[in-house]
């Protein structure tokens, strides 16, 4: 039975808990007892709250009264309310990493410094008997792998021979055009001939970088940023400049525009949309001041968008491109985080850069496999997409929560952990002298997999911080993990206070 079926017939049973001739105001009664069903392990974090329609009958009040203790209880942070939804319970007693001090030591230009821990990172991700919390899978929590191979089969049956063969170099053409009515509906004005199908958005970044600047050029970066961008743009020979990057905004206008004067920036390369590892998303008004900015220096701005569709908040948000004037921002993005990582299947909308781009995809991989293309296109035009994108997102907005509450009851009580506005991953802060890479070993022998926080920058930054997976399937193998992981982050924190407090003290006689 589930909490809420359970929390229900608990309701029936003790109705009475609400005292009309009490002093106390109804509101704050109902309060009360949502509180008492915490506490006594009724709901947990994430569990979706009673209907105020349902609740107003339980107990025979109305509705604007349970409408007025929820939002009370959403303002003191024990509930959030979710667009079309209904309310759920949060992880309130989780610390919440706030934005940094505005005192942020600012970076040159560097190369790649971590190649060999984001090597055993992704090698971590197929180990046997490990559960994988270093990888941002989103997938996991709603695969739709039997829909797709429904209808991979329906498309094999029309395709034939052709199945096999080369496709066109710019990708499918239906597939194209599905995917340009979706950005004509959020206003953006491109055609499917703006449309590049890549070999996932891996190959969509690449192109566009390589389109923009050469090697040894200087690219800026969110500081933390997903560390395949760091090395990729390492790869390429180009070097990179980390931009301080809030974890509620996304990257700092101010420092953008320091960064612009101080160093020779060819390109910048942002996720506009929510940020991995931080979960932090712009308003539209925000992400527009950017492309204004960038725009104002003629500068190239490389959209990573792979996360917009796995948005928390009432709407998706609008890709950078719908401001650009000049036709300098470049949208990357694909059905990996959405669909089906192991199609492949990216995109590009290359801006005015359409000749250079398509001419590097002829160059690098001639085209893309066209069976996965068939089967995505037959996925969003049946509407089967977006009916899964909406449970995808409540089952990743629910298991942040659990995951949350896990990490604050498992972790040292001085861990603090990001609040995502979307995604699938939490960015977590242990004490500063906490190297979280230095036990990454340690748990894959205990079956679990992380990402440490110095592969987010090409300069090691972030040596005390770690990401952690919520899109996973929720299970108590996934739980046993965070509790292991927060037994070592326990263990490293005393180990590291006393070795630090023996240096302080000095040598003994």
């Amino acid at each position: 039975m589930k909490p809420t079926q359970f929390f229900l017939l608990i309701l029936v049973k003790i109705m009475r808990l609400l005292d009309k001739n009490s002093a106390a105001f109804l509101y704050q009664q109902v309060i009360d007892f949502i509180n008492q069903q915490v506490k006594v392990g009724i709901l947990s974090p994430g569990d979706k709250l009673p209907s105020l329609r349902k609740l107003s009958k339980q107990f025979d009040i109305s509705v604007p009264t349970v409408k007025q203790a929820y939002i009370e209880l959403e303002r003191q942070g024990t509930v959030c309310a979710r667009p079309q939804s209904g309310y759920y319970l949060t992880a309130q007693q989780a610390r919440t990493l706030k934005p940094r001090p505005t005192k942020w030591m600012h970076c040159e230009p560097t190369t790649v410094q971590c190649r060999s821990m984001i090597e055993q990172v992704y090698e971590a991700v197929h180990l046997p008997n490990t559960v994988a919390l270093g990888i941002s899978n989103p997938i996991q929590v709603n695969p739709p792998d039997k829909t797709l191979a429904r209808l991979m089969r329906s498309v094999l049956s029309k395709v034939s021979e052709k199945a096999v063969s080369y496709g066109p170099v710019t990708g499918d053409a239906k597939l194209r055009m599905q995917l340009a009515f979706r950005y004509q509906d959020q206003g953006v004005a491109i055609s499917p001939s703006d449309v590049v199908i890549t070999n996932g958005a891996q190959e969509a970044l690449s192109i566009a970088l390589q389109c923009v600047a050469q090697r040894g050029d200087v690219i800026a970066i969110e500081s933390p940023c997903f560390f395949g961008i760091i090395e990729l743009i390492e790869t390429l020979g180009m070097k990179a400049l980390e931009v301080y990057t809030c974890t509620e905004d996304g990257v700092g206008l101010d420092e953008l525009a320091n960064a612009l004067k101080k160093h020779p920036i060819k390109a910048c390369l942002f996720s506009t949309a929510i940020n991995n590892p931080l979960g932090s998303m712009k308003s539209d008004k925000q992400r527009q001041a950017i492309v204004s900015l960038l725009e104002q220096y003629d500068m190239p701005l490389i959209e990573d968008d792979v996360y917009s569709e796995v948005y928390f908040c009432k709407q998706k948000p609008k890709p950078a491109q719908l401001y650009s004037e000049k036709g300098l921002v470049m949208t990357c993005s694909s059905f990996s985080k959405t669909a089906a990582p192991g199609y492949r299947t990216g995109w590009l909308l290359p801006g005015k850069y359409e000749e250079q781009a398509k001419r590097i995809k002829r160059a690098q991989s001639c085209s893309t496999p066209m069976l996965q293309q068939w089967t995505l296109n037959e996925y969003l035009q049946s509407g089967e997409y977006d009916r899964h994108l909406c449970v995808l997102r409540k089952k990743l907005a629910y298991n942040c929560e659990r995951m949350r509450a896990l990490i604050a009851e498992s972790f040292p009580r001085e861990v603090c952990i990001s609040k995502p506005q979307g995604g699938s991953v939490l960015w977590i802060r242990c004490q500063s002298h906490v190297n979280t890479s230095e036990f990454f070993q340690i748990a894959l022998e205990q079956g679990v997999s992380f990402a440490p926080g110095n592969i987010f920058s090409p300069s090691g930054k972030y040596a005390n911080y770690m990401r952690i997976s919520y899109g996973v399937q929720w299970s108590e193998q996934v739980e046993v993990a965070v509790k292991a992981l927060g037994k070592l982050v326990f263990e490293f924190t005393m180990k590291k206070s006393t070795q630090q407090s023996q240096t302080e003290q000095g040598p003994t006689r």
